[in-house]
């Protein structure tokens, strides 16, 4: 999940209730079995003190602090101080206290951000005995790991495979109001765009009142966007690797999809249908279908307990197979200013590379596992977080964005604004798409 959603994912937990799922605490966090962990505990008198660094959303810090609780007890020779900040906050500490060497020894860092970190000689290096590259290549997903893979070198290790892309959530009653087939079992996006078109209500003056298929917002345009160019074998980055080519015959036939959803099939209207009111109008009846991550289920039940929806996966845009780039999430990494590498790396890899230990962080926050062998055998996590099970079919096709220098400017500021602008119609596509193309490149010469 995207830091943006943060405030959203604390839901997570009581989507339980109304998966008839008896709400239960986490997990008893497995004994390590790891490399750096099966060592034996030192004799020594004197503890090692390690400090810990989160952001503080409640269900990230309840299963943090109990696994780290489970880890002083395995490491009776190990103190842990657990810090949250919010997430701005996070960012400002850690952008002041590296050049400080003032930072935690370990620190929960969304994977996005480690790569720059880590060529700044903020981070270290995963130490070959406690995980090679090729060992982890072989135990994460290659989306969620790309961000902590550096120039073919491991910085850490990812607890989540971020997802917006990929799955939608869907209202059986509009279905079954407009005699759609119930569940849905669209072989192409046509299809699904053609039992949208049925679904999308407006009242006597012509105002939409239901959405067939809303696909608006901040993160979901970008993605779906990037998506489209990917499925058709093409490439969102320049020749050069560092700038972004947003004018090829890819990029234009993927935002054109994006412009006639709204103005040529009239799916959703994108003024009335907004990204900040997606999930309520959701949840209040207002949309047949809805393009988000799996982490909206979680959201929507917060107010709309008792709702009923299923989420199933959407069919690639271009083509039949699913291609798409997914952020890297969260994960455990640790500063190269240490001063004790061995304790940080065990708690790492305790924390996040541990399946029982990841299943448990996974199931409390809502995400996706970034661990396959959860994904191969999910049942006990399924039990916490059921809904995510239909997005398991689809993560081999992820591919980490790569570096796009600024995540989120690139995201908000740039491509989902000038994106939404063509949509709505107050700006051409060719223009909205030549600003993206020179803000983007921009945004990168100013970074270098």
């Amino acid at each position: 999940m995207h830091p943006k959603s943060l405030p959203l994912i604390w839901a997570s937990t009581l989507l339980l209730a109304a998966c008839n799922v008896a709400p239960t605490s986490p997990a008893t966090p497995a004994a390590p079995t790891s490399k750096a962990a099966e060592q034996p505990a030192s004799a020594a008198t004197e503890k090692v003190r390690l400090r810990l660094w989160s952001h503080n959303n409640p269900a990230f810090v309840k299963v943090n602090q109990s696994l780290v609780d489970a880890f002083m007890k395995a490491n009776p020779n190990i103190e842990v101080k657990y810090e949250q900040f919010p997430y701005d906050q996070l960012i400002q500490t850690l952008q002041t206290s590296m050049p400080a060497k003032s930072e935690a020894d370990v620190i929960e860092m969304f994977g996005t951000w480690t790569c720059g970190y880590a060529r700044g000689g903020r981070l270290m290096e995963v130490p070959r005995i406690v995980m090679s590259l090729p060992e982890a290549q072989e135990q994460f997903f290659k989306a969620p790991l790309d961000g902590y893979n550096c120039d073919g070198k491991l910085y850490g290790f990812p607890n989540e495979f971020n997802l917006e892309y990929g799955g939608v959530l869907v209202n059986p009653e509009i279905f079954k109001k407009h005699n759609v087939p119930y569940p849905p079992q669209w072989k192409s996006f046509d299809e699904l765009i053609a039992d949208a078109k049925k679904m999308t209500e407006s009242d006597s003056s012509g105002a939409m009142t239901v959405a067939g298929y809303n696909y608006i917002g901040g993160d979901s345009l970008g993605f779906a966007f990037l998506a489209g160019i990917l499925q058709q074998g093409g490439n969102y980055f320049a020749e050069d690797g560092k700038h972004f080519n947003f004018l090829s015959p890819e990029a234009m036939k993927a935002a054109q999809l994006l412009v006639d959803m709204a103005q040529r099939d009239k799916v959703v209207d994108p003024v009335l249908f907004t990204d900040d009111k997606a999930i309520e109008n959701f949840f209040q009846g207002k949309t047949a279908i809805l393009f988000r991550g799996p982490w909206a289920a979680a959201s929507g039940l917060v107010d709309f307990p008792g709702f009923k929806f299923d989420y199933v996966n959407v069919p690639p845009y271009f083509g039949n197979k699913h291609v798409f780039a997914a952020d890297s999430g969260w994960g455990k990494v640790v500063s190269i200013n240490t001063k004790h590498p061995e304790e940080a790396w065990k708690l790492a890899q305790f924390m996040a590379a541990n399946r029982d230990n990841a299943q448990t962080w996974n199931g409390a926050t809502g995400t996706v596992p970034a661990l396959k062998s959860i994904v191969a055998k999910p049942d006990e996590f399924l039990k916490q977080a059921p809904w995510v099970k239909p997005t398991f079919e689809i993560l081999p096709g992820g591919v980490f964005i790569g570096n796009v220098g600024d995540r989120d400017q690139l995201w908000y500021q740039i491509m989902s604004k000038h994106l939404l602008d063509a949509i709505q119609g107050t700006t051409p596509l060719d223009e909205a798409m030549k600003a993206i193309q020179t803000e983007a490149n921009a945004m990168i010469d100013k970074q270098k």
